[in-house]
């Protein structure tokens, strides 16, 4: 009798031992645990490259196109954002795609890719140049986009100031005033104009730093958006997330290089 109780409590210690070592083999790696998506920032299109911060309309086609080929799956900004959070699910291999500035190619280049293609964006608005600058959309073509169902409308800044120059430019009460109205502003304008909320801002030139980001909750930002070369997870600070600067030079191959290490470093993961 007392060998059966000692086989059967070495059995189930074995047992125990075992089933340890299974767990460790087969069990993902802890950093693939980490909630990942990429945003891409993108800024003009057109059929030519005109300057350094155009994509070619063919050029971000073919991109969309491989991009759901390798299962990708595009997502809403705000959708993101709720995922990184934890508050909805989100796809194992998400992208949210942004447009910085307003530009009026998102208009005729753009557009006509959202409506067939029920593409879901968001586009970082700086007001100042909504009607008045000649290279930027109106009111009345903002609205339109908005229309669709498929565009979310965010904050860029009023007027897309260098933050870094205007500290050095500004005594420190009249540069916290100017931050004020740059981040504060926008959200009134644009939901004057379009009835939209914008909870989510774009950094100019990717700048920020602690004082900034405390004025931003200030003013009533959830989630902010620099620069950075790798997916936006849940351990970033939600006033800082990054995205990955696209233009024409990254073509399809390099864009799919991109996300591929990116996703890898923002996880934790092996280079």
């Amino acid at each position: 009798m007392v060998f059966d109780v000692r086989c059967s409590l070495r059995q189930r210690l074995c047992r125990q031992v075992l089933l340890a070592w299974v767990a460790v083999l087969f069990a993902a790696p802890a950093w693939a645990e980490t909630r990942v998506a990429a945003v891409l920032a993108y800024h003009r299109f057109g059929p030519t490259v005109v300057d350094g911060m155009t994509t070619r309309t063919a050029v971000f086609e073919a991109q969309l196109a491989r991009l759901r080929r390798d299962g990708y799956v595009f997502v809403s900004l705000g959708n993101l954002v709720a995922g990184l959070e934890g508050k909805t699910a989100l796809p194992a291999k998400a992208v949210a795609i942004t447009v910085d500035d307003g530009h009026r190619t998102v208009y005729s280049e753009l557009l006509p890719i959202i409506r067939r293609e029920r593409l879901p964006v968001a586009l970082f608005i700086y007001p100042s140049a909504i009607s008045n600058a000649a290279y930027a959309m109106t009111w009345e073509q903002l609205a339109e986009i908005v229309a669709t169902g498929s565009v979310e409308v965010h904050s860029h800044t009023y007027w897309h100031p260098n933050f870094t120059i205007e500290r050095r430019r500004l005594a420190p009460e009249e540069y916290s005033r100017f931050v004020r109205n740059q981040l504060e502003k926008p959200r009134r304008v644009l939901n004057a104009r379009l009835g939209v909320e914008t909870p989510y801002l774009a950094w100019p030139f990717g700048i920020h730093d602690a004082e900034l980001e405390t004025a931003a909750t200030a003013a009533g930002y959830r989630a902010a958006f620099a620069l950075g070369e790798r997916h936006a997870s849940d351990t970033d600070p939600r006033l800082a997330l990054p995205r990955y600067l696209i233009v024409d030079a990254t073509g399809v191959a390099g864009l799919l290089r991109q996300l591929r290490e990116g996703e890898r470093r923002a996880a934790g993961g092996p280079p």
